[in-house]
């Protein structure tokens, strides 16, 4: 491959990377010759792709469908008040240009679905995951094996993170550490269960290392190895990988050479659809909860969300049982009675709708838009969050 040159202004601007002898001239002109897909322009893709950009990576595509809102803006530093209800990959492209107008920003303001991530990621030396959900996980790593491409993996919790690297010709895949995904719903993404702000900016940035690191050719990646990060007590802990030789994807016979339809396989959604996502039979609406709340129907209104939560915002006379415990405690339910579920945003409270109608139960209805529509719609006094 012929590298491409720099010119005496990206010399200067990258003096610090050609002072190390590690990447000197020549590994600043690959990482100027070299393209990288960041799926997902929030928590994890916000530092990902400052810093690629910052150290010259020549083509930075970015995937994303969704808009800058109020409550990305704790942890998704690369957008700002100014961006709010613009696309999140707009945003960060004029971020990225702004530092560092040497570089080229695709952006993909589209979902990363199994219908379009071969042709999006063909483009594309690795992919970098900065998405919250298993759909696309899996997603990313199966197309990583198909086009025979690195996969830079990262996850956050509260906080808690891991970071790995998945290439199927040098380790093992994502599937070989996951070959099922966890039952919908197991595990709580950030908007349910909350993140540390800074937490994505440290998980992000080692990211963005590996990233660096293997378009280089340097050092050791973390291929074989899941890296886990834990902010209160800041330590890093290693899990030795192996190569899982019944893979379904990366095996010597693999069972899966194509994408697959992943929100059925993960029994959950990857992206918001515009469909409604339970019958209108299920749910009330703010405005209609109120009206029965004061013509006095007997209704039990239970609220799904962590008992912490209820400190934010809480409808009066709610019953807090939180998700996790409900199904210890169904026997404090009357299945005769009409019962509506509330969480922050109608999500949780749907779990706990299929939960409640699996065990029997019929007179149930899911508070649309969960306590944040109330807020809206009924009690402006009460904040969104």
């Amino acid at each position: 491959m012929t590298l491409p040159d720099l010119s005496h202004d990206e010399i200067l601007r990258y003096s610090r990377h050609l002072l190390i002898p590690e990447v000197g001239l020549d590994g600043q002109r690959r990482l100027k010759g070299s393209a990288v897909l960041i799926v997902g322009a929030g928590g994890l893709g916000s530092p990902i792709a400052l810093y690629l950009a910052a150290a010259g990576i020549g083509r930075i595509g970015l995937v994303d469908y969704d808009v800058v809102e109020e409550s990305n803006l704790q942890r998704q530093v690369i957008h700002g008040s100014s961006s709010l209800g613009k696309p999140k990959v707009e945003s960060a492209r004029r971020r990225m240009l702004d530092l560092n107008p040497e570089i080229e920003v695709i952006a993909h303001g589209e979902p990363f679905t199994s219908e379009n991530a071969m042709r999006i990621a063909a483009e594309y030396d690795l992919l970098i995951d900065g998405t919250d959900n298993f759909p696309t996980r899996y997603l990313c790593n199966d197309v990583a094996v198909f086009l025979n491409k690195p996969y830079v993996y990262g996850s956050i919790y509260r906080f808690d993170g891991q970071v790995s690297v998945f290439h199927a010709q040098e380790g093992p895949c994502y599937r070989c550490l996951f070959p099922e995904p966890p039952p919908p719903g197991l595990v709580p993404s950030c908007a349910e269960g909350g993140v540390l702000g800074v937490l994505p900016g440290v998980i992000g940035t080692l990211q963005a290392t590996e990233a660096i690191k293997i378009l280089l050719g340097i050092g050791r990646p973390l291929i074989g190895q899941l890296l886990l990060y834990n902010a209160l007590d800041m330590s890093f802990d290693y899990v030795r990988l192996k190569k899982n030789p019944h893979c379904k994807v990366c095996s010597a016979q693999p069972e899966i050479t194509a994408p697959i339809d992943y929100e059925a396989f993960c029994g959950a959604p990857g992206y918001e659809h515009d469909e409604a996502s339970v019958d209108d039979e299920w749910e009330i609406t703010a405005p209609e909860l109120e009206k029965r709340l004061r013509s006095g129907a007997a209704l039990r209104v239970i609220d799904v969300r962590e008992p912490h939560e209820l400190q934010i915002s809480r409808i009066p006379g709610t019953e807090n049982i939180p998700l996790g415990a409900l199904a210890a405690r169904l026997s404090e339910l009357d299945s005769t009675q009409e019962i509506v579920l509330v969480c922050k945003n109608g999500s949780r409270s749907l779990r706990a709708l299929e939960m409640l109608y699996n065990a029997g139960f019929r007179r149930l209805k899911n508070l649309a838009g969960g306590i944040n529509a109330w807020a809206e719609e009924v009690d402006p006094t009460q904040p969104v969050y």
